[in-house]
């Protein structure tokens, strides 16, 4: 049984909007034009107006879930699995964001490595990451919460650097509309749901906001400001890079920042890098957190313990992930597992809870 949450250590309804936002915009953002154009071609910014809609689907179903399944997804578990079992499915979802963690740290340190220090050891960073992430995660919800809304407003101003590309772009490149099949289409659809990764983590979040049945909207909310942030950054893209370029483009945005002119500054895609450790940082805290959560929940270590351990397996983890090809790897498995826990098991585990909770009440 869950212990209630002192209000204390509760967060405002309205946070949830940056929490949503932050975990969704991560490392993805510098280079998805190529993975969705691979399929979709300048319709691509079609499939994520498609995937940012069913991610407002999803997020109805997991506030229903919520509503019905106890409060958090372990009491979901518990119901539906008993104690036992329910542990056991809650180890898993325990690796699932102890992956999402390992996959964020890993693409960034690649992007630094290749934009900026090829020499950067992958252990030294993420050691430093990890004790920084430790330090916010060990103060509680409220901590990544102020982290999240900083993570949110202080790069937000990137956005207005697209702006340079306007002179060089033709924007009647994405057209004509809808030139692909329906099968790209949907392809390119499900590989930016992949990138929107992140918002699951209401399932665990839900306990500690006050009212938190007034948090939906700003859930969606967050969701709709995610998906108008990468539609704006498709467009651009489309409309500067030709599809030959942007199929060998891997890091598109960052490609983009190269033209950006300033008096003060010359090579703008080193500020860009630098200050994406911003945005990361909520990404890696929010899933860090929600690991070491359902650890304190299914087992006697208290959180802060739990922090310590997940951070150790991280760590070593990403000292073992060396070239391009296992970062690959490493980003397709989290974002497949991802995909069919959100799109297939939260669907289906609401189902099971409301049949259960039916056939008890008969009973």
């Amino acid at each position: 049984m869950m212990q209630p949450i002192p209000e204390s250590r509760k967060i405002s309804p309205f946070l949830v909007f940056f929490l949503i936002h932050a975990i969704q915009v991560g490392a993805g953002v510098l280079g998805f034009q190529r993975i969705i154009a691979k399929t979709a071609g300048y319709d691509g910014w079609i499939s994520v107006i498609l995937a940012g809609v069913t991610t407002h689907i999803i997020m109805l179903i997991m506030y229903l879930l919520l509503d019905k399944g106890g409060g958090d997804l372990v009491s979901a578990h518990a119901i539906v699995f008993g104690k036992w079992i329910g542990k056991a499915v809650d180890i898993f979802f325990v690796l699932y964001f102890t992956l999402l963690v390992i996959t964020i740290i890993r693409t960034y340190i690649e992007v630094v490595q290749v934009w900026m220090y090829p020499r950067l050891s992958t252990f030294y960073f993420a050691l430093a990451f990890m004790i920084l992430a430790y330090y916010i995660v060990s103060g509680g919800v409220r901590n990544i919460a102020g982290v999240a809304f900083f993570g949110t407003v202080l790069p937000s101003y990137l956005l207005l650097t697209f702006a340079f590309t306007f002179p060089y772009s033709d924007f009647r490149n994405i057209l004509p509309v809808f030139d692909h099949s329906l099968k790209d289409m949907i392809m390119a659809t499900k590989n930016m749901s992949l990138t929107f990764l992140g918002y699951e983590s209401i399932l665990l979040l839900y306990p500690f906001i006050k009212n938190a049945k007034k948090s939906q909207k700003y859930a969606h909310w967050g969701l709709f400001t995610t998906t108008t942030v990468y539609v704006i950054i498709a467009v651009t893209s489309f409309a500067f890079f030709s599809e030959k370029q942007l199929a060998k483009t891997v890091w598109a945005t960052l490609s983009m920042w190269k033209i950006v002119e300033m008096p003060f500054v010359e090579r703008f895609e080193y500020i860009g890098i630098a200050n994406w450790c911003l945005v990361i940082l909520p990404n890696v805290c929010i899933a860090l957190w929600c690991a070491s959560r359902i650890m304190k929940r299914i087992t006697p270590l208290n959180q802060r313990h739990s922090i310590w351990i997940l951070s150790i397996i991280v760590i070593g983890t990403l000292t073992f992930i060396t070239d391009r090809k296992q970062v690959n790897i490493l980003n397709s498995l989290s974002g497949e597992i991802g995909f069919y826990l959100n799109y297939g098991y939260i669907p289906l585990l609401l189902i099971v809870v409301i049949i259960m909770k039916k056939v008890r009440k008969k009973a």
